[in-house]
């Protein structure tokens, strides 16, 4: 049982290579939350643990459920943009939309996924951001928990027009109907949109929203330095991010996002993971998830290129998907590890050594997923053929 007991704090450095495991481990469950966590033999004699229904796990790794920290889950599948994605999102019905995202969840809660950050960011287009927000609202607790951010472009034209409609109506009206967590800002690096990415994040701030940065431009400089101006909970992307950025980032409180799927897809060599860890930074990694452009939901998969293409330890990536993803989202207090007091998430996987997870690209060794201490996912046997469907081939 790999436990990832530790400190309250995002995990930095070599903390990040600490898993905390317990051999032949048991945790004990009661009303959603994890009441105890030790070796089975003391478990076992507890009194609270006789008349406890047993989930046997011998021979598999069970760990904290995943937290998938960055997602673009409802953006269109056909949409080639931002503007055209807004259309189809206001052409479509909010149940179509909703029936899709149900589906992208269910295959995430079967991948070992139990906490999912959902985007909007359909372009400056009102009707559909509202829409989404209102699909992520009754998709909340069924069966993920799952984490809204209001994702905001600025456009290269008309910007007062459109900061002025963001910022005094858009991000109230968001706020008062509980709409989103977190207020998130794509920063392209054009300087002269430098002052409204302030005002952007001033405002969401004096609302409520606790706030995130999109880096995923060729020069994020002036991405992280308005991540570090405003203590934003997290940077995201930072594909071309530098040393010198790494050194500001690591003697920072802010989290860094790292998206390895981006490679496969975004034709980048992948962010500098090692910089990062090495410079002090609390590295969370997360699958970008988006129907269109990066169509990979499985967060095992992210785990692998973690290792193989950011060249980060395994030890150093399972962290990074669990409590480190659940830091990103401000929710480190509650999940992301297998300690007393927080939500049963676990996922019990088919394999006898943490390990092989460096090599888990595309398959699923999800064997059970449990969501706050209920199974919502179990793996099923492949139906045997009956003899009189057996043909043979010449």
């Amino acid at each position: 049982m790999l436990t990832l007991r530790g400190p309250r704090e995002a995990r930095r450095g070599p903390d990040l290579n600490e898993l905390n495991p317990i051999v032949d481990g048991s945790v004990l469950i009661r009303d959603g939350l994890i009441v105890e966590v030790g070796p089975s033999r003391r478990l076992e004699n507890l009194a609270q643990a006789r008349d406890a229904l047993v989930i046997e796990a011998a021979g598999r790794i069970v760990m904290p459920g995943m937290v998938d920290s960055h997602t673009h889950l409802a953006f269109p599948a056909a949409a080639a943009d931002d503007g055209e994605a807004a259309r189809m999102v206001r052409s479509s019905t909010g149940q179509r939309i909703e029936s899709r995202s149900r589906a992208y969840l269910a295959a995430m809660a079967r991948h070992g996924t139990t906490t999912v950050e959902v985007k909007t960011g359909c372009g400056p287009d009102e009707s559909a951001e509202s829409k989404l927000l209102r699909v992520f609202s009754s998709l909340r607790s069924d069966p993920l928990d799952l984490v809204p951010s209001f994702l905001r472009r600025f456009p290269h034209e008309n910007v007062p027009a459109a900061a002025s409609i963001i910022l005094t109506e858009l991000l109230p009206k968001i706020h008062r109907r509980k709409g989103a967590r977190f207020a998130d800002i794509a920063c392209n690096g054009d300087l002269a949109l430098l002052p409204y990415y302030d005002r952007y994040l001033e405002t969401a701030r004096s609302l409520g929203f606790a706030c995130k940065v999109h880096a995923d431009n060729q020069h994020p400089g002036e991405a992280v330095a308005l991540a570090l101006r405003h203590r934003v909970t997290s940077i995201d992307h930072l594909e071309h991010c530098t040393t010198e950025d790494a050194l500001r980032l690591g003697a920072s409180k802010v989290m860094t996002t790292l998206l390895p799927n981006s490679s496969l897809f975004g034709g980048s060599g992948g962010a500098p993971a090692r910089a990062l860890i090495d410079s002090g930074a609390a590295v969370a990694i997360a699958t970008n998830f988006n129907p269109h452009s990066n169509p990979t939901l499985n967060m095992q998969t992210t785990i692998a290129l973690a290792c193989l293409q950011l060249k980060m330890t395994i030890q150093e990536a399972i962290s990074a998907a669990t409590i480190n993803g659940a830091h990103a989202l401000s929710l480190g207090h509650r999940i992301g590890s297998i300690e007393p007091g927080k939500l049963a998430d676990l996922v019990l996987l088919n394999v006898p050594d943490y390990h092989d997870l460096r090599f888990s690209l595309g398959t699923n060794v999800v064997h059970l997923t449990i969501k706050s201490g209920r199974v919502i996912y179990q793996e099923a046997d492949v139906a045997p053929r009956q003899d009189h469907e057996v043909r043979g081939y010449m």
